[in-house]
């Protein structure tokens, strides 16, 4: 995926760089992504110590992003990184992000029920006007974050960032997306422990964002100032 990458990006820019976060593998990941960073000038390899959790690696991967485009993907190839040029397309003037949404969805028959239904919930209890609120391939100009601050180490963090970002009156487009079934890995979301510790923190952000807005009665620092003095900005990431 990250060759890929590098070749979609190098039609669309030539300012870009490529980030992979490794959320604290366990099994030879990090000597594979070593080995690639330092075969590849614009790749960025980094690596927790600790597993974070998917909230935890997104946060760490839109801090550590320099251009002026995040896109952001997973890592276990359920979208194919060549539609990455719709959604570049999608980014005229005035637009913030460029959302995807798929255009079917290919996952087990467990995951296409409860998929709906998780997505139905969650738009209706949060607001949000959108297709497809747990696609995560999308693509958002850097400087959204100095506005929204993300919070969540979960899952979460798709519907957290989603909500900030529409309630912030930033524009969304949305554009369709392939999505394919899973290549590698195995998704850890389908146990009862996991399912309610979602739950849990899917109340608990109902009520700071749609009860109380605290997202809309505080100005967050810019996550791209360090020291008090703002990164260069380039393209894309």
């Amino acid at each position: 995926m990250v060759v890929m990458a590098t070749i979609i990006l190098q039609e669309l820019t030539d300012d870009y760089e490529v980030i992979v976060v490794d959320d604290g593998s366990q099994d030879y990941t990090a000597e594979v992504l070593d080995k690639l960073e330092a075969s590849m000038s614009h790749v960025r390899i980094i690596h927790h110590k600790q597993n974070k959790g998917y909230g935890g690696a997104l946060r760490t991967g839109f801090k550590s992003a320099t251009k002026d485009l995040i896109f952001y993907t997973d890592g276990d190839a359920q979208y194919d990184v060549q539609d990455l040029r719709v959604l570049y397309a999608g980014m005229a003037d005035g637009v913030d992000m460029v959302q995807g949404y798929k255009i079917s969805r290919n996952d087990p028959l467990i995951r296409k029920i409860i998929g709906p239904t998780y997505h139905f919930t969650v738009k209706t209890l949060f607001g949000l006007h959108l297709r497809d609120v747990d696609c995560d391939f999308r693509l958002i100009r850097r400087s959204v974050f100095d506005k929204v601050r993300l919070t969540r180490n979960s899952g979460v963090i798709c519907v957290e960032m989603m909500k900030k970002i529409q309630d912030n009156g930033f524009k969304i487009v949305e554009a369709p997306v392939n999505h394919y079934h899973r290549a590698y890995g195995q998704s850890q979301f389908f146990n009862f422990k996991r399912i309610y510790r979602t739950g849990v923190d899917l109340m608990r952000l109902w009520v700071e964002l749609v009860l109380h807005k605290e997202h809309l009665a505080t100005t967050p620092t810019p996550h791209n100032y360090v020291d008090g003095k703002p990164e260069p900005k380039a393209d894309v990431s």
